[in-house]
């Protein structure tokens, strides 16, 4: 087993703010039994709330990934792979009208395209993502994407209504492909770079949702709404033969079984474990580890914040004064670019040891910047500036939670990233509903009310976890959650494959 000896802090001195002040020593890695002969000392940029913003070991890597870094061309090649797969979630939100007149639909069942989409991917995330921990995630991530494109021909095929939902919730379903990329390219990665490559992973997903729209109305104007399915199939299906080619293999290692320890097979050779017990263990996470529970709410929090001014935007555009065209709504939604310039500088932030000052940038700007928007209901500049804050914070909060949780197992970074990925949707979700309701009374300052409220939470979450983390660190003892034993929900101590 791993052992481990870390710094500890003086009375008074909270050990998440002393960058770089962990040591980890041992003479193997992993949960498992240890198979290296040679000692390994692993500097630690961080150490978290109770081990909140510690980084983890990075010398195991999970799933066989080595660690030993991602070359460019590989990591523009995952980033683009995100994108495009992300995209395919969003093509049909600005062609709705053209896709409700051309198979004869309802406005309500048009509208259910969109839920589909939703439902989807929903389910992907829950029961596709956690086989990355059991499967070869490199040949899983080329399967989803053959899959997709697959569906992406079915639903451009689409005869009806039942047809089009159908391929739309198959093409959802699959698009999880990005999430599973996402966990091997931070197994791939070394430690003190992670933070920063999963950054410009997750900036393709970024990108993909961003210009997905912009390219669906516009090849809609050349050939019609299943312009865009079409290309992107073809797309879909060339990037899982460059994925297959090009994208950098894991070096085979020990698999987990269903308690996290060594089962002794390749993760090549096949799951440890049955299916059903597979998602038992995903929800167990969330019931087992305490920084996993803390990082998704305050990552739903703040997409649920984000996702009101999404929800509400065009309907504000669209009015007086300002009256925009739906082209130019599309356009303007361009201005989230500037999260993937964030993502980059959270990142490398985040690796420099600072998780926890990016999330509270984070969750300080985005409750902030509804202040700015409640301006925004008369000036451009205003709206122009608050939604432009409301993107970096977004994406500060959500790659700093992610450099957190990636650390917790790293043989369970699927399933973990299943379960934090899951809640983080369903933050979306919530928020983007209680839009809905809120507008129709409250108007515009309702909705910045809303979405400064929601802001509001996540501070407090945020706030909450600083207070425990130094009433433990001035102790010299860990909580359940801090620097000594790590326990679960029923007091059960809880293997570690280095510190948390």
């Amino acid at each position: 087993m791993t052992t481990t000896s870390d710094s500890a802090a003086s009375p008074g001195e909270d050990p998440d703010e002393r960058p770089g002040s962990g040591t980890t020593t041992g003479s193997g890695t992993g949960t498992g039994p240890s198979t290296s002969t040679s000692a390994s000392t692993n500097t630690n940029t961080s150490t978290g709330t109770g081990s909140d913003s510690n980084t983890g070991s990075g010398s195991d890597n999970g799933n066989g990934a080595s660690g030993n870094g991602i070359g460019r061309g590989a990591l523009l090649l995952m980033t683009v792979a995100t994108g495009l797969s992300c995209a395919s979630n969003y093509f049909a939100q600005p062609l709705l009208d053209l896709i409700s007149r051309d198979l004869h639909l309802s406005a309500g069942l048009a509208g259910l395209i969109v839920t589909a989409s939703q439902a989807g991917y929903a389910l992907g995330l829950m029961l596709l993502v956690p086989l990355g921990d059991v499967r070869d995630r490199r040949r899983l991530a080329v399967g989803l994407f053959l899959a997709s494109a697959a569906f992406l021909a079915v639903t451009a095929a689409s005869a009806g209504g039942p047809m089009m939902l159908v391929g739309t919730v198959l093409v959802a379903l699959t698009s999880v492909g990005a999430q599973v990329i996402v966990p091997y390219a931070a197994s791939l990665a070394p430690e003190a770079e992670r933070g920063r490559i999963v950054g410009i992973v997750m900036s393709g997903i970024l990108l993909g949702g961003l210009l997905a729209r912009t390219a669906s109305g516009l090849l809609s104007t050349l050939g019609g709404w299943r312009t865009i399915y079409v290309v992107n199939a073809v797309l879909m299906a060339g990037m899982a033969l460059l994925l297959a080619r090009f994208l950098p293999r894991a070096q085979r290692s020990p698999a987990p079984n269903g308690d996290g320890q060594s089962s002794g097979r390749s993760v090549d050779e096949g799951p440890v474990m049955g299916y059903p017990a597979l998602l038992r263990s995903t929800l167990a996470l969330l019931r087992d580890e305490p920084v996993l529970r803390r990082r998704a709410t305050l990552a739903a929090f703040s997409i649920a914040s984000y996702s009101v001014q999404l929800t509400a935007l065009t309907f504000l555009l669209a009015g007086e004064p300002f009256r925009w065209s739906e082209a130019s709504i599309g356009l303007f939604g361009l201005v989230g670019v500037v999260g993937v310039v964030t993502m980059t500088c959270a990142g490398k932030l985040n690796d420099r040891g600072y998780v926890q000052h990016v999330t509270a940038g984070g969750v300080l700007l985005l409750t902030g910047s509804w202040l700015v928007l409640l301006a925004g209901e008369r000036s451009l500049v205003w709206l122009v500036v608050g939604v432009v804050g409301l993107n970096v914070a977004q994406q500060a909060v959500l790659n700093s939670s992610q450099k957190v949780v990636y650390a917790l197992r790293p043989e369970a970074r699927n399933r973990i990233n299943s379960a934090f990925m899951t809640t983080f949707f369903v933050g979306g979700a919530v928020g983007s509903a209680l839009t809905s309701v809120v507008r129709s009374v409250g108007g515009w300052s309702g909705i910045c009310l809303l979405g400064a409220g929601l802001g509001a939470g996540a501070v407090l979450l945020w706030a909450t976890e600083r207070l425990r983390g130094r009433s433990w660190g001035r102790g010299g003892k860990g909580g359940p959650e801090g620097r000594g034993d790590r326990r679960d929900s029923r007091g059960r101590p809880v293997a570690t494959a280095g510190p948390r």
